[in-house]
């Protein structure tokens, strides 16, 4: 299930996951905004359940199935939110949830999986491994497949907070999400240019996980990147559909410094007074690194997670 969702399938995807997610806020700073010569509208998905985004595409993936799939369960690979996020979803619905899950996972994130009643598969840390364990889990239970950002009903799940934002705060002239695998990007993108098709999107991305950045300026999906960024949620390489999307929506994706980004969760943390983690973070970096692109417009800043282990602060 990796075609891109349409318009229809994000707003039906708003309405089935409405009894199970929060609607998240939006918070202002007036520091934050001098800083940038912008207005800033952060959307706090560090506030959904689960404390990230990734709720709402798994909840949408989750709902969405039939009593007969449902019964089966389903699995997914994550080293970190989604898989949390699908475990949380499934036991919405009562059925189990299988999370193939890398060596060397973040430890808050693999106990906040397990707290959700996640079934756990252990894997060598590689996409191979992931996908090899996850395809072993699906035909030993019949649980169904729920890729982490390729799956139709995750995109979908995820572009309802474009429409949640644009509901709360009128007049944005530009929206900015992080990219990783691109579920969340692609997903913005479709609903925001469904609503508004002036609206400027960008992307921010590790400056050492700069794969979407370098497939847009190649025109060909770069698969050789191997990541070395401290924002674990960023690591995964775009999507092909994903990719596909920020070209026909004409996502501007601009690459950020771990320090760049380290900077701005400091700032997050002590001007806007909100524990983000660190992949959350790369989009106050892309505002404050390129000023000029930035200044003077109405802009919707998506704070991704703020699943954060405070035992190992980035800095």
């Amino acid at each position: 299930m990796d075609v891109l969702p349409d318009f229809e399938q994000i707003r039906d995807a708003a309405a089935r996951i409405a009894p199970h997610a929060r609607v998240t806020p939006v918070l202002r700073s007036a520091a934050l905004d001098t800083l940038s010569g912008a207005e800033l509208y952060f959307k706090c998905e560090h506030l959904q359940r689960g404390g990230a985004f990734k709720f709402r595409g798994a909840c949408n993936a989750v709902w969405a199935l039939t009593d007969e799939q449902a019964a089966h369960g389903v699995v997914t690979h994550s080293s970190g939110n989604h898989g949390n996020a699908l475990a949380l979803a499934a036991a919405t619905r009562g059925i189990a949830a299988h999370v193939v899950v890398p060596e060397g996972a973040v430890r808050a994130k693999v106990e906040a999986i397990e707290r959700a009643g996640a079934i756990l598969h252990r894997c060598a840390p590689t996409q191979a491994a992931r996908e090899a364990m996850a395809a072993e889990v699906q035909r030993a239970t019949g649980a169904v497949m729920v890729h982490p950002y390729a799956d139709t009903r995750v995109m979908a799940g995820q572009g309802t907070l474009a429409l949640e934002l644009l509901q709360q705060v009128s007049g944005l002239t530009a929206l900015i999400t992080p990219v990783g695998g691109g579920g969340l990007a692609s997903g913005v993108a479709i609903a925001a240019h469904a609503i508004d098709p002036a609206l400027s999107l960008f992307g921010a991305e590790p400056q050492g996980a700069d794969d979407a950045a370098r497939s847009l300026a190649q025109a060909v999906r770069v698969t050789t990147v191997v990541p070395d960024t401290v924002c674990d949620g960023l690591r995964a390489l775009v999507g092909e559909r994903n990719l596909d999307a920020l070209r026909t929506h004409r996502v501007e994706v601009i690459t950020v410094t771990d320090a760049e980004t380290i900077a701005a969760m400091q700032l997050l943390w002590s001007e806007l007074k909100q524990v983000v983690e660190v992949s959350s973070a790369t989009v106050l970096a892309t505002i404050l690194k390129q000023p000029e692109r930035f200044a003077g417009r109405r802009i919707g800043v998506v704070l991704t997670g703020g699943n954060v282990d405070l035992r190992a602060l980035p800095w």
